[in-house]
């Protein structure tokens, strides 16, 4: 779990100039650089991240953690979850911390607008419409009647809001684009089609297909390498279920890192 909390402390985020909210970097927790702690499986990659990003926080001498994975429910119905409410040790300001960990291809052929081309690898989400869920719903949520009875030891119109949104980014292989300065920080490697993907493959390459809970994970980290003939099989399975996985690839002492996209 070492290589999963340090992908989570190195990931790059998205600033207010992109998502025009207010930024939290987990940099400003001023944790040590090698924290260790158990964490449970089986859980999904957002739910994994979340609890990582709890137990950050709880290892920071500059926040507290009040609050975490809050339920917000009306009439026995569930009408959002707030992520975290931390506090400044210092100040002792609330804050309502909303945490986004997304990865993002970019199809320049979506529209003249940049921000509108960060997609899902399976093309069913985006940065814009993710961005607008947590203006819309997700931060909106603090001041519903709900929230306040259930947080009721909380001034909640002194609590402030930010957003903490880590992103890996993908481009396509060989697209000579200009990309603005924050997202142009965070591409991880390219996508490409699997015919793409034969054409590149060489002997003396070998690949890994990470499950999605190692998503992130800087690939020097894997230990276990496989040859084409191997993965192949496995891409076009993907392919025809429409998914589109993510591979690792070594290839003498450098290493990539790609989706390979059924699209």
């Amino acid at each position: 779990m070492k290589s999963r909390i340090a992908s989570i402390m190195k990931a790059k985020s998205l600033d207010s100039s992109i998502t025009g909210c207010q930024t939290f970097n987990l940099s400003e927790l001023d944790l040590v650089s090698h924290l260790e702690f158990q964490l449970p499986i089986n859980l999904r990659l957002g739910h994994l991240i979340e609890r990582i990003v709890a137990e950050l926080i709880r290892s920071s001498t500059k926040y507290k953690l009040l609050y975490e994975n809050i339920q917000i429910i009306e009439d026995k119905k569930t009408i959002g979850e707030i992520d975290f409410i931390i506090q400044d040790e210092n100040t002792k300001q609330c804050i309502h911390l909303e945490l986004a960990y997304k990865f993002y291809l970019y199809d320049p052929s979506i529209s003249v607008e940049p921000i509108n081309n960060w997609i899902g690898p399976n093309r069913n989400d985006s940065l814009k419409e993710k961005l607008e869920k947590l203006k819309t719903k997700q931060f909106p949520i603090l001041y519903h009647d709900c929230t306040a009875t259930l947080l009721n030891t909380l001034a909640i119109h002194e609590v402030s809001q930010a957003l903490c949104f880590l992103v890996s980014l993908f481009i396509p292989f060989d697209y000579q684009g200009i990309y603005h300065p924050v997202f142009q920080k965070a591409i991880k490697g390219y996508y490409i089609n699997v015919e793409t993907f034969k054409s590149l493959n060489s002997v003396d390459k070998t690949y890994y297909l990470p499950i999605k809970t190692e998503w992130g994970i800087d690939p020097t980290e894997n230990e276990t390498w496989t040859d084409f003939n191997d993965v192949v099989k496995y891409i076009y399975l993907s392919i025809k279920q429409k998914q589109s996985p993510l591979c690792w690839q070594k290839h003498k002492n450098s290493y990539l890192q790609f989706f390979i996209v059924w699209w």
